[in-house]
């Protein structure tokens, strides 16, 4: 990933302060759950194949209400 070696010194690691640290590992939770979330529902479609079209919401419908989430969120400015 990263074009530098790595340190094989830990001591040469730049700290976090506390705040930092634990909004990193907040942030490494959250994905993580994200990810397992994302990983059940392939596992779902692997295990009983893809839903019948009738069944699902159209990505139309989805993006509408997923526009006013965020708009209801953040007020347009004048």
């Amino acid at each position: 990933m990263s074009e530098q070696p790595a340190t094989a010194d830990p001591s040469a690691r730049q700290h976090l302060d506390p705040a930092a640290a634990e909004a990193v590992r907040a942030y490494a939770a959250r994905t993580r759950a994200t990810a397992d979330r994302f990983a059940a529902v392939l596992e779902d479609l692997a295990a009983d194949g893809l839903p019948d079209a009738d069944e699902c919401t159209p990505w139309e419908e989805l993006r509408e209400k997923h526009l006013a989430r965020l708009a209801a969120r953040r007020p347009a400015v004048a």
